[in-house]
């Protein structure tokens, strides 16, 4: 049986040299960018070793890794993925931008859901595409009436637009149904707003939700899949482009010439999918027993704070209200030193919101708590109350 991969003491995450544990000052609580505070699976250290010890270092070759992902969605999701339709891309990000590139013209629009990971604007932006938003529901949930009045805008006059979509939704950890899925699909070809779906944090789906693949209700779709948020691989990126049987997408991508993923992200994400069942497990046993803690956290010490619990990932969202104005993450920061993200870079709906990171152990994540409660207490008591920080 594995332990709780949220076991790692603080003083030894404190010793490591990632942004997460170093962006901030030392006594600075650090809850916020997207890296677990776990050891590796032992079949992905395993790995690694051996391609250190063997000096194979090279470019990314023969590993299986489509085919250890094909394997993986299957047992996963019941999905049957044509592997000839799979491309090993360099990152999720990197491919959902040369994806979207290929589906559009420099000025053209991507709708977007916020409040929604950042770098759904960043990147696109800097590809010369523009950002139309379809701000999720009160409930965040998609709002296909929005998502409609935005496909038929992005397309007026004929313009040629695409959609990006975020499944399961970061933040707020809101798995999509299958008939909400469907109703976009139906949007998509409606308007001819091809859909890029990013999955990256499919593996990661607690009790009572289920992942449903978008190209198995779109199969004219595109979908982006990596090992790297489910087992903690951010240090050596590599993804899958996945194309639907009728993805026109997928074959002007591979038209072009892209790069591809390293070396040892492909060995370290191919022992994941292959081997790495067991510790995804209790990982994801670890993050059920935290999500549950901090909807009781919250109500017991932050009154009048919601929290919406996630059905997955682990990156939940915190909404202060106008308790901290519209960017709490900096007051809490100064005066609780404890570091989530920042709302507003999130797009609408981000205002006097922050994100959370719960892929922890209950000990730090009592210890936030307790913090953003000092936190809210001392800044209000300095005056920030309702007043953009």
């Amino acid at each position: 049986m594995i332990a709780d991969p949220f076991s790692v003491p603080l003083e030894r995450l404190r010793r490591r040299t990632s942004a997460k544990w170093r962006h901030y000052e030392p006594d600075v609580l650090p809850l916020w960018v997207a890296e677990m505070d776990v050891d590796l699976a032992d079949p992905i250290r395993e790995a690694l070793e051996e391609a250190v010890r063997e000096g194979d270092m090279g470019y990314a070759g023969s590993t299986p890794f489509v085919a250890a992902f094909a394997d993986f969605a299957r047992r996963s999701w019941g999905w049957d993925v044509d592997e000839a339709r799979v491309s090993p891309v360099a990152s999720v990000i990197q491919g959902y931008v040369d994806a979207l590139v290929e589906l559009t013209d420099a000025g053209g629009e991507i709708i977007v859901n916020p409040p929604v990971y950042p770098p759904f604007f960043l990147y696109l932006r800097q590809a010369e595409r523009e950002i139309r938003e379809a701000p999720l529901g009160a409930d965040l949930r998609l709002d296909l009436d929005a998502i409609e009045r935005a496909m038929a805008e992005a397309t007026s006059g004929g313009r040629r637009a695409a959609y990006l979509l975020c499944s399961p939704h970061n933040p707020g950890g809101t798995v999509h149904t299958r008939e909400e899925l469907t109703a976009l699909a139906e949007l998509s070809h409606r308007y001819g707003v091809p859909v890029v779906s990013d999955e990256i944090h499919a593996p990661i789906v607690f009790p009572g939700a289920e992942f449903v693949p978008y190209l198995e209700v779109d199969p004219s779709g595109l979908a982006l899949h990596a090992a790297s948020k489910a087992w903690n691989l951010a240090a050596i990126p590599a993804a899958v482009l996945v194309g639907g049987p009728d993805a026109a997408g997928l074959d002007a991508y591979r038209s072009g010439k892209h790069h591809g993923p390293t070396q040892l992200g492909v060995i370290a994400q191919t022992a994941a999918y292959t081997h790495g069942g067991e510790w995804l497990e209790a990982m994801l046993a670890g993050l059920d027993r935290n999500r549950m803690l901090v909807r009781d956290l919250v109500a017991e010490h932050l009154p009048g704070v919601g929290y919406t619990v996630p059905e997955g990932t682990y990156l939940t969202w915190l909404d202060f209200g106008d308790m901290l104005g519209d960017e709490p993450a900096y007051a809490l920061i100064d005066h609780g030193r404890v570091a989530l993200n920042n709302g507003p870079y999130f797009g609408t709906g981000g205002a006097g919101h922050a994100r959370l990171n719960i892929a922890t152990s209950p000990e730090i994540l009592e210890e936030a708590v307790h913090r953003i409660a000092t936190g809210i207490a001392r800044a209000q008591d300095a005056g920030l109350s309702q007043v953009s920080v």
